[in-house]
């Protein structure tokens, strides 16, 4: 490991401490069955559409939960927020998931999990708001190291797989997946303590309702829009969300539909992808600290841009499919995993810190609701043919391109975070 991410991992204490030393447990639960998904749904009977259709209806519930999450983080707390939502998002969702027969099931499930927008808040500011801004980036890499670790044990997904089939294998990973977020959400709790920004922002909170709370809304527009850096970073954020929401809830379909690879071989390609991950954030983010994101964006596009394109070539016969697909994941591990942690430390960069909670919730929503016609609209063109889903992103992230060249080119300056007021 690099040692400026050793000293990071060696000297990191309090929340920070608290919320990435229990990140391999949502590895070893939730990074085991999200990538299956959607072929576990084709094979309970669903069709391209539903499955396209269940994307939507999550993502539309995680506007909602978007809107309120600041709200909800600034009323109960980052620490309290954090668990009860946890366990509404992620752990009733997984007995659902566990008895699932059919479409409705999955609508139901895919509404409950949109309440992961608290935590997504509410955890964010607690990993980061006691932090010190220059660690923000090592403190997001190590984060990230640590959720991937689960690759270790995805060749339990490949046993699973090809000893029970796939439908009853995901079974045994939704409880799995029960038991552990149930764990990290009880660990987490007990080991963190409320944010000293947290507890500011519950007592200006108290005796106000929710819905006050989110009147003040207006207020928190007008940082954003005051703000090039952040428009910058929801645009970037908006791109990379669209692109991640098609990949994956298509990507196992057309290796499984159209490539024709066999369910128990999906978890070697997610160990390489995870890989290529774990490498990335050791050997490269260490060498971007400081430095103008221009180029690291567009190399991160340029990256996906490859993968994607590699993988609408891949032919559905011959050897050379795996060869192929193993190219696209380098690709797409690289480039995805670049560009998300580009796009989370811009955010983390330029977010006023006394209005993190509702800016983060306010860009969340405006997120979510561009991207949530997305997975919808992947449905209809995979109904059609499983390659226009990447199609589609190829097109996405070539307005990416032109997004990140249009801002430099008026803001040739290093990427800085703005003044907090």
């Amino acid at each position: 490991m690099d040692k400026s991410l050793i000293k990071t991992l060696r000297n990191l204490k309090g929340n920070p401490k608290a919320c990435i030393c229990t990140e391999p447990l949502w590895g070893l639960s939730m990074n085991l069955c999200l990538p299956y998904a959607s072929v576990f749904m084709l094979a309970l009977g669903l069709n391209d559409s539903q499955v396209g259709l269940t994307a939507t209806i999550a993502v539309l519930s995680q506007v909602v939960f978007a809107f309120l999450s600041g709200p909800i983080t600034d009323k109960i707390g980052r620490r309290k927020a954090t668990a009860v939502f946890d366990f509404i998002a992620w752990c009733i969702p997984c007995i659902i998931w566990w008895r699932a027969e059919g479409f409705w099931f999955f609508a139901v499930a895919a509404l409950l999990n949109g309440a992961m927008q608290v935590p997504n808040n509410s955890w964010n500011c607690l990993l980061i708001e006691d932090a010190e801004k220059s660690k923000i980036t090592a403190i997001n890499s190590l984060m990230m190291i640590f959720g991937q670790l689960s690759v270790f044990f995805v060749p339990i997904s490949a046993i699973l797989f090809s000893r029970l089939t796939l439908v009853p294998a995901m079974r045994f990973l939704y409880i799995n997946a029960f038991v552990l977020m149930t764990v990290k959400a009880v660990l987490l709790y007990v080991l963190s303590r409320e944010t000293r920004i947290g507890v500011v922002r519950m007592e200006e909170s108290r005796g106000k309702s929710l819905f006050s709370l989110a009147s003040g809304y207006g207020s928190v527009l007008r940082i954003v829009g005051g703000s090039r850096g952040t428009l910058f970073a929801l645009v970037v954020s908006i791109i990379v969300g669209i692109v991640s929401l098609v990949s994956l809830t298509f990507w196992p379909v057309i290796v499984t539909q159209k490539l024709l690879v066999p369910d128990h071989i999906l978890p070697v390609f997610l160990v390489l992808r995870s890989s290529v991950a774990i490498l990335f954030f050791l050997l490269v983010v260490p060498r971007l600290t400081g430095r103008l994101l221009k180029y690291p964006l567009l190399i991160g596009l340029a990256c996906l841009f490859v993968g994607q394109a590699i993988l609408i070539a891949t032919p559905a016969q011959g050897a050379i499919r795996y060869v192929m697909l193993c190219a696209s994941l380098l690709f797409d591990g690289f480039g995805g995993t670049f560009l998300f942690m580009l796009a989370k430390s811009l955010v983390d960069l330029y977010v006023n810190v006394h209005e993190r909670a509702r800016v983060q919730a306010i860009l969340n929503m405006i997120i979510l609701a561009a991207t949530s016609p997305f997975g919808w609209i992947g449905g209809i063109l995979s109904g059609i043919s499983r390659e226009l889903p990447f199609v589609m992103n190829l097109c996405v992230l070539a307005l990416g391109f032109l997004v990140v060249l249009a801002y430099y080119g008026k803001n040739p300056q290093p990427d800085a975070p703005i003044q907090e007021g």
